[in-house]
């Protein structure tokens, strides 16, 4: 709430801002894009090296007057709960940005001295130069202020008051779709209006001001071979209220590579869109949409046509629910999905195989060779009676294991989510048999 609002005031002040979050997230950058209409994307530690990360900053940032980092948990949280890697902090340490903690003040006062003096000391590095103090009231702001300067040699930015009717509610994976949230431009606005008066913001610019030059080094990253005025290949993609969860860094390197992305939604549209030549199915909350997934028999039959007759195809999570037999909802009603796999969808009441995971190839398929590895994430309170057993994902923190996807010459799908950027080859591979596939149905025309 107080990233969003805080956008919303450097926007009004004429700039022309970019943002991300730090952490496999995907619903705060849908916040940022399609709340706030900001560029924005994910810098995390685990997926990528300190100078890929740069790059990737830097591309966007270059373009922007100002960049927002979202945190994310607390600031020092990391890998298992018990380390600093993959942490916000570890985000502002790799690219040298300086830091706003925010607080809650709740029912404190000079507390939060000792909690903000903390956090700046904990780690020689902390790269925290600001504060901001929520859920607090002028009068202890005003109090504070001048104390928590002189006690810590951070500067105090402001202070945010409880605004209960701005919160964004939350549900099992986090919080509701920015979709779900009726007149988005009012919501920012307001929120904007609320804490236009409580901020700095004119400290806060300044303070980026002080952020160093961002130097990052670009991948190396393989390209399609097209002829003379071929067409690129198209891949579609489901994105609609029921598929929603995708890595923008994802969708960018596969342009870069020669693709065009091509948007679809099985929720809506009849069939697959003309002349596409692979599938991707992200995550999202298919479970909320199962009568109308299953209602749409046209495109249910149109995919799986399109997948048995040799259409590569990628299915995260939620895209991995839909490929399978049936879905099961909240309230125990199933519906009928594509029917490519053979598995059911069911509810767990409860995280399965939460966080960071290492993903290593077991069988030789469409994303690569037995041996190779990538990196990602689970986040899913649904399971499937059957989850494949083409990789085998390992925690990065425990020694925790198990075997997960279907992965054939022509499919990749199971719960885990990846991001390319960590091993670009796997994408790059998809994207090849995507254009043979094209050139097999050209061929054949």
């Amino acid at each position: 709430m107080i990233t969003c609002g805080i956008i919303t005031l450097l926007k009004k002040k004429g700039l022309n801002v970019s943002a991300f979050k730090c952490g496999p997230d995907y619903i705060d950058p849908m916040f940022h894009r399609q709340v706030l209409g900001v560029p924005s994307g994910n810098l995390d530690t685990y997926f990528t090296e300190a100078e890929t990360l740069n790059y990737l900053l830097k591309k966007k940032a270059e373009k922007a007057d100002i960049t927002v980092i979202e945190g994310v948990m607390g600031y020092y949280d990391g890998l298992g709960g018990v380390l600093t890697d993959a942490s916000a902090y570890d985000v502002a340490r790799v690219t040298s940005t300086p830091v706003i903690l925010v607080i809650d003040g709740k029912g404190s006062s000079l507390s939060l001295t000792a909690i903000v003096k903390g956090f700046k000391e904990y780690k020689k590095d902390s790269q925290i130069k600001g504060v901001i103090l929520n859920r607090t009231n002028g009068m202890i702001y005003s109090r504070l202020k001048e104390i928590i300067e002189k006690e810590t040699g951070v500067k105090a930015l402001g202070y945010v008051p409880e605004i209960k009717d701005l919160e964004v509610p939350s549900r099992h994976l986090g919080l509701v779709a920015p979709e779900e949230i009726r007149s988005f431009q009012t919501w920012s606005e307001t929120l904007a209006e609320a804490m236009g008066d409580t901020l700095d913001i004119d400290g806060i610019i300044a303070l980026s001001e002080t952020a160093p030059e961002v130097e990052g080094k670009e991948p190396e990253i393989p390209t399609l071979s097209y002829s003379v005025d071929e067409p690129k290949v198209k891949i579609g993609v489901a994105f609609d209220a029921a598929f929603s969860f995708y890595y923008t860094e994802n969708f960018e390197l596969a342009e870069q590579m020669g693709a065009e992305i091509i948007r679809f939604s099985p929720l809506e549209d009849k069939t697959i869109p003309e002349g596409i030549s692979a599938l991707v199915f992200g995550g999202g909350y298919p479970e909320n949409y199962g009568a109308e997934l299953a209602a749409n028999q046209e495109m249910r039959e149109s995919i799986r046509n399109a997948v048995r007759d040799g259409m590569p195809c990628i299915a995260e999570c939620g895209g991995f629910m839909y490929l399978g037999k049936t879905l099961e909802d909240e309230n125990g009603r199933k519906h009928e999905m594509t029917g490519i796999l053979s598995g059911e969808g069911f509810p767990t009441h409860k995280l399965g195989r939460f966080g960071y995971i290492e993903a290593k190839i077991l069988k030789d398929g469409l994303l690569g060779c037995a041996g190779e590895s990538i990196r990602g994430h689970e986040f899913h309170y649904w399971d499937s009676t059957e989850n494949g057993q083409g990789f085998h994902a390992e925690k990065p923190v425990g020694s925790r294991g198990w075997d997960c996807i279907f992965h054939t010459d022509t499919l990749e799908a199971g719960f885990p989510h990846f991001y390319f950027y960590n091993n670009p080859k796997l994408l790059y591979r998809f994207l090849q048999k995507a254009k043979e596939y094209h050139d097999g149905r050209r061929a054949v025309k």
